[in-house]
């Protein structure tokens, strides 16, 4: 499934919102492509969903950030992306 995480750490809030951020950013970058500072494009199993979703909720503090997700479905087909920063297609072979 191809999801959009976006997310929003009150890191001027506390001390630990620089931590929480960090974490926050560490678990979608395991999981997915930044587009944006604080917007990712996962392409998950449902398996690999719950695991990031778990991870977000442990590294998150629900009084001070925001999480969001976006459900997109199965494929990039309704993306329109214009300037920098290329898209990777996750249904295209991978090169390394």
């Amino acid at each position: 499934m191809f999801i959009l995480v976006s997310y929003d750490i009150g890191e001027t809030i506390d001390k630990a919102g620089a931590k929480r951020l960090r974490k926050v950013a560490q678990a979608c970058e395991n999981y997915g492509q930044r587009v944006q500072y604080s917007v990712f494009e996962c392409n998950v199993s449902e398996k690999e969903w719950t695991k990031l979703k778990l991870s977000l909720f442990k590294a998150f503090d629900p009084d001070k950030d925001s999480l969001r997700f976006y459900h997109l479905g199965s494929t990039q087909d309704r993306i329109e992306h214009h300037g920098v920063k290329p898209s990777t297609d996750f249904e295209g072979a991978l090169i390394i």
